[in-house]
């Protein structure tokens, strides 16, 4: 098979938000407990926080963290985890059936976050709770002093303001699930309220409101529609969630899933503009995706789990086993965040740690990568600057998801400085290799310096606790620019790509 494509360095798309590299922890499972903290352990600071857990997270140069749900979030007490821990109340989670000792709270998070060189985001309980305590929460988070609940964060040891710029006004609001579950019109109005409250405290404040679900809720996008209509004037971020699966066992239809992504974003993008135009408004509302991930492996046995339980504390759930082809899928995924990226300005990859994650951890034991791990650290490490327009063709196939996928999936940046190019490919195909030619317009002096890629036989081989190596980025050597200046070579099946270019300024 063959593929080419053209870059040229005039035809971009929209500078790339960092924040599109984020992630999301959230009080369930093993996220957070013998995940970022276990006192005790050997790798524990004197926080109690895993110094291993830590690296790992710095080493994907993490921008954003979203915190601390979720589900959990639409029945929390944010005043629980606050204080001398001895004397915060252990209480039932009613969205994941377990007990929460609130051993972290909001100022361990933050401690937390400045050890992983992180910013937070913080999302607020509009489920069982309303505006007030969204404001109180605020208060104690951003002010800097002389009133009740800011005086009171710097008792329990921080007097400077942790100083959150961006909030979540609740979570999934949508979902019949939800403990505090509204009606969009219900909803909208409260969120906008929130929303106001919050930027007469602070006006450079972001605020993200909650879209759909997912996309077969039976609301999308209505949903959006009608929340936006009532909260357009005052959010700058409407959230999306969608998760994947291959159920089916059919790898191309897997990988064609990709495409739901990109429908997902396009039609509420069209939702935000209509309700710009009906509002006859400047301002441009972004999409925040604030959860996405592959979670299908165990997803119905551990649904089985909760209905069963007698409110654990902290057991393991949802510890998803990532394998290659999971791997390949959510570089796809994050090809469309970039291509994307005049739309979507922040993503957050649920979650961070043993909770359907790139990170796992065994109690007591060791740390490791899974293997979707890579193509999130090399788009954070890498994927940053201005996106750039691609314009391909080549070999295509069908499935239920759709017709003509094409077997060649490629995203491109060119990073800040105008002098490296980074390009992120993928070979979708089973059996086939790719031969790949991609027209480099405008850049001059091109050469390759870096070209790494995760490839194997096995589609669902994945590292463990015992073999952590199975899955990891091996030095590519299929690809180089030739004397015309054009990047060629042969792209393996079953394959993703990371291929760094040093380049001549314009």
């Amino acid at each position: 098979m063959r593929a080419k494509a053209t870059l040229n360095r005039e035809y971009t798309i929209s500078t790339v938000d960092k924040r599109v590299y984020g992630s999301f922890l959230e009080h369930m499972g093993r996220a957070v407990y013998t995940g970022i903290y276990e006192p005790g352990h050997e790798e524990a600071d004197a926080d109690g926080f895993r110094r291993d857990v830590l690296e790992m997270v710095r080493d994907l140069d993490m921008p954003i963290v979203r915190y601390p749900g979720g589900n959990f979030v639409s029945a929390y007490r944010w005043e629980d985890g606050i204080g001398p821990r001895e004397e915060r109340p252990v209480r039932l989670d009613l969205a994941w059936r377990t007990r929460e000792t609130n051993q972290v709270g909001v100022n361990e998070f933050a401690d937390w976050a400045k050890r992983a060189g992180t910013e937070m985001m913080l999302a607020m309980n509009l489920g069982s709770r309303g505006l007030d305590d969204a404001r109180n929460f605020l208060e104690y988070c951003n002010h800097p002093g002389g009133t009740y609940w800011s005086d009171l964060r710097a008792k329990h040891g921080y007097k400077e303001p942790h100083n959150v710029r961006i909030w979540c006004l609740g979570n999934e609001m949508d979902g019949p699930w939800q403990v505090g579950h509204k009606s969009a019109a219900e909803y909208g109005h409260l969120a906008n309220e929130v929303s106001k409250a919050f930027k007469y405290f602070d006006k450079t404040l972001e605020t993200v409101v909650c879209g759909s679900s997912n996309d077969k809720m039976k609301t999308y996008p209505e949903w959006e529609a009608t929340v936006l209509d009532a909260s357009y004037d005052s959010v700058d971020y409407i959230s999306l969630h969608k998760y994947f699966g291959n159920e089916e066992q059919d790898t191309l239809n897997y990988y064609a899933k990709a495409i739901d992504l990109d429908r997902y974003i396009v039609t509420i993008g069209g939702v935000i503009d209509y309700i710009k135009a009906k509002k006859r408004s400047k301002r441009d509302v972004k999409i925040c995706f604030d959860e996405w991930n592959v979670w299908y492996h165990d997803r119905k046995q551990d649904g089985e789990r909760i209905a069963s339980w007698d409110w654990p504390e902290a057991p393991p759930l949802l510890e998803e086993l990532y394998n290659l082809e999971d791997a390949i899928f959510v570089g796809s995924l994050l090809n469309v965040f970039i291509r994307r990226s005049d739309r979507v300005k922040i993503a957050c990859m649920a979650q961070l740690v043993n909770v359907i994650a790139p990170i796992l951890t065994k109690a007591g034991g060791p740390a490791w990568r899974q293997s979707i791990y890579y193509p999130l650290q090399y788009a954070s490490k890498y994927g940053r600057g201005t996106a750039l327009s691609v314009a391909a063709s080549g070999p295509t196939y069908d499935c239920d998801v759709a017709q003509d996928v094409p077997y060649l999936d490629l995203s491109a940046v060119l990073q800040e400085d105008g002098k490296s190019l980074a390009i992120f490919a993928i070979n979708r195909s089973i059996d086939e290799p790719l031969d790949l030619t991609i027209d480099l317009q405008g850049f001059k002096q091109a050469k390759v310096v870096q070209h790494q890629t995760l490839e194997g036989e096995d589609l669902k081989a994945r590292n463990s606790v015992d073999d952590q190596s199975r899955i990891v980025p091996k030095a590519g050597k299929t690809l180089a620019v030739d004397d015309a200046g054009t990047l060629v070579g042969t792209l393996p099946p079953r394959s993703y790509h990371f291929v760094l270019l040093s380049v001549a300024s314009a």
